[in-house]
């Protein structure tokens, strides 16, 4: 029995330690939000899908067959498709689908790859080839490559597998994929959008480039040298070598790898030190702003209020250079959203949430 309707629904992600770092095979902590994209469908009588994002005033309409054109840059729903439809998928029936979202858009929250990741989720369960996917990191995997990988950008995987999974994740790549589920008692955080929209794959491009420009002078000396491994005084001293502008980020990535295992152990101690977690996440900021240059005045007083109004950490989240901040609030979060909205950007209230869901009703 075919379903009359299928809803799926995955949620936004914020970066809590490692952000900049999951290209690099370094490992990262990212939590599930609950801001979700939301994607419902139901069969047509022919094969034709039909899509409206009434959020972003597009529509489109295809037949899956062969390979479809891409109709405009980063076509993910289409591209979505095309990798399926590699992988041996067959729609016996088309859709009527209409794609809509919490999360803001172009903000550095992920929204394109909740998207990515639910509209995935819905075309395996639309065609039947559930099979293909039958594990959420599965469902991520492809979602990278429809996303990332078919376009040639440079962004890493800890959207997807964040969107995915659910939940607080520690995510490792090296020496192969690994996804660790943490437990700790968070609380509230608040979102606040710049309302600054940026340039995603342009600046995860110039990090990258600028980091593996590093590694590449001066692995021409020391052909071992591995960031996974290199301790914080023999990168400060190498570095010396570089222009600043190389340098910077690269030593960005040491201290922002070695921040990373230090909030692994506040995340996973006996006892939950809120505090020092908010402590850690100002330690990221600073590194993401003053090494890797991705922060804004703007994202800088927009944190700055929040810490004066009882948020206790927060950092700029995402790719960087506009999008959003988030700050750290589990006592008083009405009080910093105001006081972020005050300074001129759009406040959520959120917390952690699940992964992908799905509905399916039959007749």
């Amino acid at each position: 029995m075919k379903p009359a309707l299928i809803k799926v629904s995955s949620p936004g992600r914020i970066c809590l330690f490692g952000e900049h770092q999951d290209y690099l095979d370094l490992e990262v902590i990212a939590a599930a939000i609950n801001l979700r994209i939301f994607i419902e469908g139901r069969p047509r009588t022919d094969r034709y899908f039909y899509l409206d994002l009434p959020d972003t005033n597009e529509k489109d309409c295809f037949l899956p067959e062969g390979q479809l054109p891409y109709l405009k840059p980063r076509d993910y729903l289409r591209s979505s498709m095309n990798v399926l439809l590699r992988l041996g998928c067959h729609f016996e029936t088309g859709w009527d689908v209409r794609v809509t979202g919490q999360i803001p858009i172009n903000a550095g929250t992920s929204s394109s790859s909740a998207m990515v990741v639910a509209w995935i989720k819905f075309l395996l369960e639309a065609s039947g080839h559930t099979h293909l996917a039958p594990r959420p990191e599965k469902v991520a995997e492809l979602a990278h490559q429809a996303e990332v990988l078919e376009f040639k950008e440079p962004g890493g995987q800890m959207d997807h597998f964040t969107s995915a999974r659910g939940g607080l994740v520690w995510i490792r790549f090296n020496p192969e994929l690994s996804l660790t589920s943490l437990q700790a008692p968070l609380g509230i955080f608040v979102l606040g959008d710049s309302l600054m929209k940026k340039d995603t794959t342009g600046t995860l491009g110039s990090v990258r480039e600028r980091v593996n420009q590093g590694l590449e002078k001066l692995k021409e000396e020391n052909p071992l040298l591995d960031l996974k491994n290199i301790n914080e005084n023999e990168i400060r001293q190498l570095v010396k070598r570089l222009a600043p502008e190389i340098a910077r980020p690269l030593l960005g990535a040491v201290l922002n790898r070695d921040l990373t295992r230090e909030g692994l152990k506040v995340l996973t101690a006996s006892a939950f030190d809120e505090k020092q977690f908010g402590r850690l996440l100002l330690a990221e900021q600073e590194i993401l702003r003053d090494l890797l240059g991705i922060s804004t005045p703007k994202i800088d007083r927009m944190l700055q209020a929040a810490i004066e109004h009882g948020a206790l950490g927060g950092k700029i989240n995402g790719s960087g250079s506009g999008g959003c901040m988030f700050a750290y609030a589990p006592e008083e979060p009405a009080r910093v959203a105001r006081a972020i909205e005050d300074q001129g950007g759009k406040a959520y209230i959120i917390n952690v949430d699940s992964g992908l869901n799905i509905e399916k009703n039959f007749l």
